[in-house]
């Protein structure tokens, strides 16, 4: 059975990559904007995974496993999305700076031939280091935060920030892996 994992994105990809070998790509292009956040983060990152997974499943042909996620930053029940630009990305790390966050992943994952279906989320507790303002400048000036939720990638630059985490560290990078490997386990048996 075909197995498909619904993102394009490739920290996504190279995680699948320990627990599965092949796995075909498709980029959902699922509207996020059509999912409300109502406050509660986990209920959210679910509907955003599902809103996905469903997207995919339903235009395809033959019979597979559909493996999407999202993940978000939350800090004081606000969710921190990608930045729009330069001056978000920096009122982000700025408030991130000295704090704890938040960051959760829902878990989709549907067999298309039995309709078998599993979500779950994954949670992580995240503490940031104080920044100074040359450090959030120059971070920005990688460019590395502006495609990532929270403007931070903790496998990059970003990594130097954090001072501890609590829960998962793949989490941090958009796949749980063991939450992933455990639930495809099962529905693979």
């Amino acid at each position: 059975m075909e197995i498909i994992l619904a993102s394009k994105s490739p920290r996504r990809q190279e995680l699948l990559g320990r627990i599965i070998k092949e796995f075909t790509i498709i980029n959902s292009n699922f509207d996020e904007s059509t999912v409300i956040y109502k406050g509660d983060p986990k209920t959210y990152v679910m509907e955003l995974a599902k809103g996905k997974g469903e997207i995919v499943a339903k235009n395809l042909s033959k019979p597979s496993i559909v493996i999407a996620l999202d993940t978000i930053v939350v800090i004081d029940n606000k969710v921190l999305g990608k930045p729009k630009n330069e001056d978000d990305a920096r009122g982000m790390l700025r408030s991130l700076s000295g704090n704890n966050h938040k960051v959760y992943s829902g878990i989709y994952i549907l067999n298309t031939e039995t309709g078998k279906c599993d979500i779950d989320f994954a949670e992580t507790t995240v503490r940031f280091s104080e920044l100074t303002e040359l450090e959030i400048n120059n971070y920005i000036k990688s460019k590395e935060p502006m495609d990532k939720a929270g403007a931070y990638g903790i496998q990059g630059l970003g990594g130097l920030f954090v001072e501890s985490i609590n829960g998962c560290y793949y989490n941090v990078m958009g796949l749980p892996l063991n939450l992933v490997y455990k639930k495809l386990s099962l529905l693979l048996e």
